[in-house]
């Protein structure tokens, strides 16, 4: 056989000769070499990780408010159940967006979406319904100030606590129900697979949510100015302190409101306006300042009230600065 092969190579020339074996030599042997496909490289998305990021930074802040809560037996009034349950919520929205970017890269699948996107609009429904929840207890312990602190009131809160996280929950199932646009694309909404229709819905309860916080706000602003002027007309001396504290109170009151109102109302009218069709940058554009919010609650609702504040140098350094334990409970708290 080898000298058949070699009469049939023999009429040409003697490098092309050597050449042709060469290459066929060197064909054979990498055929025998598997051939491995290169992995495609894992393009991630910068909004991705700054979401992930915000949701890292979230949890962490919460997980500090809910534990501080959860271990002083001190902290158990009605305001301060309603502070937790907000922390509580923020903490699950966080960890709900960093499960997300979990999924999003290692784990797609049509199931881990769903769960993924039942969690986080559950967390951030308990979120903002917590934040309704505050501005109603205010409310009530001002216009009640005399008869809100009672068993009836731990009562009210507890109602309250069963009937959000309840909602919240319903909501959250509701992809995974069937609620979702995985079968029909042209349904999706700007939060996949979230429906238009489901969006739209949320976005409308938001928008009522916020009217009513607005109108609370604005009674409680209404109580305590009548307040401060009733106690400034009986002592005259006092007049002049009394006007900035409620300068004080008020302006935390419209802090509070415009953050709030900053950080939900662009994602809130754009979830209402666009669709799946939209380029994504939107409405990564508009949700990243939703999550802001969860970063900032606990500032505002947690970490400025002094009992927390107690509670919080208690376990840093073991005690408690002289300024917060003399300190009294202004207006500039409510």
């Amino acid at each position: 056989m080898n000298e058949d092969r070699k009469g049939n190579v023999s009429w040409l020339p003697r490098d092309t000769v050597d050449a042709s074996t060469a290459e066929n030599v060197s064909a054979a042997a990498s055929s025998l070499i598997p051939v491995v496909d290169p992995e495609p490289e894992l393009v991630v998305n910068p909004w991705d990780i700054v979401l992930c990021t915000s949701g890292t930074l979230i949890s962490c802040e919460n997980a500090i408010v809910v534990l501080i809560i959860f271990h002083n037996p001190s902290l158990r009034a009605p305001m301060f159940l309603l502070i937790g349950s907000l922390a509580l919520a923020d903490l699950l929205a966080g960890i709900g967006l960093i499960i997300n970017f979990i999924f999003a890269y290692l784990l797609q699948s049509e199931a881990t979406k769903l769960v993924t996107i039942g969690l986080i609009v559950a967390s951030f429904s308990a979120s903002v319904c917590s934040l309704l929840a505050i501005t109603v207890d205010r409310y009530l312990s001002l216009y009640y100030a005399l008869t809100y602190n009672s068993e009836r009131t731990v009562t009210f809160t507890y109602v309250m606590l069963i009937l959000l996280w309840g909602a919240s929950i319903c909501i959250g199932l509701l992809p995974v129900m069937g609620w979702n646009c995985l079968k029909d694309e042209s349904t999706c909404s700007v939060i996949r697979p979230l429906t238009k229709n489901n969006a739209a819905i949320l976005s409308v309860s938001f928008l009522l949510m916020f009217a009513l916080m607005l109108q609370l706000y604005i009674q409680i602003c209404k109580i305590v100015m009548r307040h401060a002027h009733q106690i400034a007309l009986q002592h005259h001396f006092l007049a002049t302190s009394h006007y900035v504290t409620t300068r004080k109170g008020v302006s935390t009151l419209a802090i509070i409101l415009g953050t709030f109102a900053a950080c939900w109302m662009p994602f809130t009218l754009y979830s209402l306006i666009a669709d799946y069709t939209y380029p994504s940058i939107y409405t990564y554009a508009t949700l990243l300042p939703a999550t802001y919010n969860s970063i900032i609650n606990p500032v505002i609702y947690a970490f400025r009230n002094q009992e927390i504040q107690k509670a919080l140098w208690l376990i840093c350094c073991g005690c408690i600065p002289s300024n917060l334990s003399q300190r009294a409970r202004s207006p500039s708290d409510v």
